[in-house]
């Protein structure tokens, strides 16, 4: 299984909040609601077949950064990403 992270950029739509997300490449999630969705096996692969809606959860500080914390409400798996410069701060401190 490889681990490495697959640049990808893609637009979509998200389907929790309908905001129209243009992909930077390491765009995995939305920066309005934070909502994601479950399509990664290993960052950037689209091997997921579970497809679920990711839900943020929750925020841990590592260093100097905000992570955030998804749960998918289809299959329970956590994951855990990085917060983009162009993410709801707001919602963030929320979690």
């Amino acid at each position: 299984m490889n681990k490495q992270f697959q640049y990808v950029k893609e637009d979509f739509v998200c389907k929790n909040c309908g905001s129209r997300i243009k992909g930077g490449g390491y765009t995995n999630h939305c920066p309005h609601c934070l909502w994601s969705r479950h399509v990664d096996v290993n960052p950037g692969d689209r091997e997921a077949i579970c497809e679920g809606m990711m839900k943020p959860v929750g925020f841990e500080i590592k260093g100097k950064e905000y992570v955030i914390i998804h749960r998918c409400l289809k299959c329970s798996s956590t994951t855990k990403n990085k917060a983009a410069k162009n993410d709801n701060f707001e919602a963030i401190l929320q979690l």
